[in-house]
């Protein structure tokens, strides 16, 4: 998290994480103003810490450091290199994907999932907006949210999303992905639809941005290793996780739902026996 959100932060709270990323171990044993001291800032930095973080408190960063301490230090992103064997390839990237996965799930605010559940049980329609490689993430989520016998669309357009959402209403959902954050125009689509008053969610790198600022509801995914790289490795490994929290929240979803989603997938499976037919 600290890693994620160091180039955001003022310089007291940017030098603060900086100290506590290279002294884990010390910091879960000092109190607040012990660390605003050994940090060269302030207990009042680290209260703003905490808070731009997300986080209760203090004792709840002490907590995500020990535990970010009893981690298997093998379990870390390794970037791709130019000739690497295939055997490094293969066990690069698979770790990688695993950890991005981990780390996702542990940027979870189950406050926020909750909320994102509970809007998209409710909605009259979906509308699902990412441009690039998002926009592969927003056609996924309709493969799977079309199953809930819901009307759901998914645009790469921001002329035709535009279109669509120009008649958004109260009950319909706008969700709108993308991984830095910064699309342009996934941020404009976010602001039209909260002018016509459809809730809005988002899915993003961890960390404030253009598109979260848009949203009623965040949701984030690890990013802490998408830096460059000769093959960006990391790219993929955004991906990976961004499909996780859309399978996440359509489980979420159907299985608060489970009466009425089975009837839905049990038709659709009638369907596709039906297809099969010769």
């Amino acid at each position: 998290m600290l890693n994620e959100l160091m180039h955001k932060l003022p310089p007291s709270e940017k030098k603060l994480a900086d100290f506590i990323i290279n002294h884990p171990h010390e910091v879960i044993y000092l109190t607040v103003a012990q660390l605003g001291e050994a940090s060269g800032t302030s207990s009042a930095a680290v209260i703003r810490l905490c808070k731009s973080l997300g986080l209760k408190g203090f004792q709840e960063l002490k907590l995500r450091i020990s535990g970010d301490l009893h981690k298997d230090q093998d379990d870390e992103f390794s970037d791709i290199q130019p000739r690497e064997d295939q055997e490094s390839i293969v066990q690069k990237v698979t770790n990688n994907s695993i950890q991005a996965i981990k780390e996702t799930t542990e940027l979870v605010n189950y406050e926020s999932l909750g909320k994102a559940v509970e809007a998209m049980q409710n909605a009259e329609r979906i509308h699902f907006f990412g441009v690039g490689a998002s926009g592969i993430i927003a056609k996924d989520a309709q493969q799977k949210f079309i199953r809930m016998n819901k009307a759901t669309s998914a645009f790469t357009d921001i002329h035709n999303a535009g279109m669509y959402i120009a008649n958004a209403k109260r009950n319909d959902v706008v969700f709108g992905i993308s991984f830095s954050g910064e699309t342009h125009e996934t941020a404009k689509i976010m602001e039209l639809a909260r002018q016509k008053g459809a809730t809005t969610i988002s899915l993003t790198r961890y960390g404030s941005s253009p598109v979260t600022e848009q949203a009623e509801i965040n949701l984030f995914i690890s990013a802490s290793r998408e830096i460059p790289a000769p093959f960006r490795s990391g790219a993929t490994s955004s991906r990976l996780a961004q499909l996780h929290m859309i399978d996440i929240l359509f489980t979420s979803v159907v299985t608060d739902q489970y009466e009425e989603a089975s009837v839905y997938l049990e038709e659709i499976k009638t369907t596709m026996e039906f297809l099969k037919k010769k």
